[in-house]
């Protein structure tokens, strides 16, 4: 069967890309999913944050992307009916060494087009009475819903717009001619197409080498462990609530986030994952962690950071160590409050000299588009990546 064009993944950004192409007219269209069903991985194990676009640097793909994804992602969520929530958020900073770099986030969310407002101590309580702090950023445009929900209604609108989705099919092989690509499937299925985009998130690097591109660069899996707030402690967090990033580490730190079902969750550390969708400490694979260990950027990478991942591996099997990080912003978090709640998966692209890439990052060929690097905030931002790519990919055949 021959297509117009075939997407590889049907997590948000693939069918947010499918969603985008139909609207340039394209109708001939499949997207691709080797698990039983869309948004398995990063996008079905979200948070459920609708970023607003504070800690990205004004002018990348990720702060133009995450501005222009927000707005359409609220819209879309308005036509649809799918329960969110724009409830703001709060930055706090615990102490006077990181007042500086509250100031430089407050300018930076200004550069990126938002209205940051500051926030004295006493003034944090009004927003959340329970917080510590010396001072905090008060972030409006940040929003909640289910990502879930979100993607089953892509996956809706794409087949309603005359496109397929084909789950169970992994890709297997893939052919040139000049005139088409034809993909082939595990189980020997082929199909053709006269375009090919990949957006296969923790195995992105692995699906663009399979197609013939070296997509210069390793997915490096990194576990984000939650707990949930107990019933009863809940009131302690009215929103959203995260401290003030430590530059010393590429990951954000420990928050807390209230989920659009009213709960509360806490978390996530970052802790080296040895199984692509290894979702529990136990999940080991072979393959995957001899594909870290013998890439030289994870050693040039652990060089700088191995006393923070030493602790991020403690809070992970120590449940008072996480306890103690979620009280420096919320104090009144007692142990018992806290019960062990679900863990995602970051599919993270690590450069040969070991810098973890920051920006999204998309590596085209003759009929391809593949989406290397699209962590947070790609679910709000699914929207507009989707038609970058489908702005840009036309360009190819």
């Amino acid at each position: 069967m021959h297509f117009e064009v075939a997407i590889v993944g049907g997590g948000i950004v693939g069918l947010g890309t499918a969603l985008a192409l139909q609207e340039q007219g394209v109708r001939s269209l499949v997207v691709l999913e080797a698990e039983d069903r869309v948004a398995a991985h990063q996008t079905g194990n979200n948070s459920g944050v609708i970023h607003a676009g504070v800690y990205y640097r004004p002018g990348s793909l990720k702060a133009k992307l995450c501005a222009e994804g927000r707005q359409a992602l609220y819209a879309f969520c308005e036509e649809e009916g799918i329960a969110h929530d724009r409830c703001g958020k709060l930055i706090v900073a615990g102490s006077e060494a990181e007042r500086a770099r509250l100031d430089a986030l407050a300018e930076r969310a200004q550069a990126n087009g938002l209205t940051p407002k500051r926030l004295t101590a006493s003034e944090l309580r009004d927003y959340e009475p329970h917080v510590a702090g010396v001072a905090g950023l008060w972030i409006a445009e940040t929003g909640i819903v289910d990502y879930r929900a979100v993607a089953a209604a892509y996956a809706r609108r794409v087949r309603e717009h005359g496109g397929e989705i084909r789950t169970s099919w992994r890709l297997a092989n893939v052919r040139r001619k000049p005139e088409h690509l034809t993909l082939i499937s595990t189980h020997d299925e082929a199909i053709t197409c006269a375009q090919l985009i990949t957006c296969a998130g923790l195995q992105a690097d692995r699906v663009a080498r399979l197609c013939g591109v070296e997509p210069g660069v390793r997915i490096t899996p990194f576990r984000g462990e939650y707990y949930e707030l107990t019933p009863d402690a809940r009131h302690l967090v009215r929103n959203l609530i995260y401290p003030v990033p430590n530059p010393s580490f590429p990951f954000l730190g420990v928050h807390f986030t209230r989920k659009i079902d009213g709960s509360i969750e806490a978390g996530p550390n970052a802790v080296l994952a040895f199984k692509r969708e290894g979702y529990r400490k136990s999940s080991f694979s072979l393959r995957d962690s001899l594909d870290v260990f013998g890439y030289p950027g994870f050693w040039r990478l652990a060089t700088r950071y191995w006393r923070t991942g030493v602790g991020e591996f403690y809070r992970s099997y120590s449940k008072y160590a996480f306890w103690r990080a979620l009280r420096v912003l919320v104090p009144a978090i007692e142990a018992q409050h806290l019960h062990p709640a679900g863990a995602g998966v970051r599919a993270q692209a690590l450069a040969p000299d070991g810098q973890l890439v920051d920006d999204f990052h998309i590596v085209r060929g003759y009929r391809m588009t593949h989406v290397l690097n699209a962590p947070s905030p790609a679910a709000t931002a699914s929207l507009s990546i989707g038609r970058y790519i489908a702005q840009t990919s036309s360009q190819l055949i």
